[in-house]
């Protein structure tokens, strides 16, 4: 059955739960689940420890954060061309601005 057929007939809840319980990799977390479960600092340091190395708030901010909107092509452009795009966009504004250094 489908989740509109069965949402027809039984309501979107009972949809829901179908889907739920067809899906193999999903499962209900019971108590003893919970018992078992640990931090994940313990349970996966190094991903704890790569997200804590992640740069933080500039201790003497040079820049500042502000909110421009921008036409979607040259978003999508700059997005394109990978991480750091945006400190590209900041050059080149720079570059126009006070020319090339």
């Amino acid at each position: 059955m489908t989740f509109e057929r069965i949402a027809a007939e039984q309501g979107e809840e009972a949809a829901i739960r179908a889907g739920i319980d067809a899906d193999p990799d999903t499962m209900e977390l019971d108590e003893e689940w919970f018992a078992k479960a640990r931090p994940v600092s313990e349970a996966h340091p190094h991903v704890v420890e790569a997200f804590r190395r992640r740069r933080g708030k500039q201790k003497a901010p040079t820049k500042e954060q502000l909110t421009i909107r921008l036409d979607a092509d040259l978003v999508a452009h700059f997005r394109g061309t990978g991480k750091g795009w945006q400190t590209r966009i900041n050059k080149l504004l720079r570059e126009s601005v006070f020319g090339s250094s």
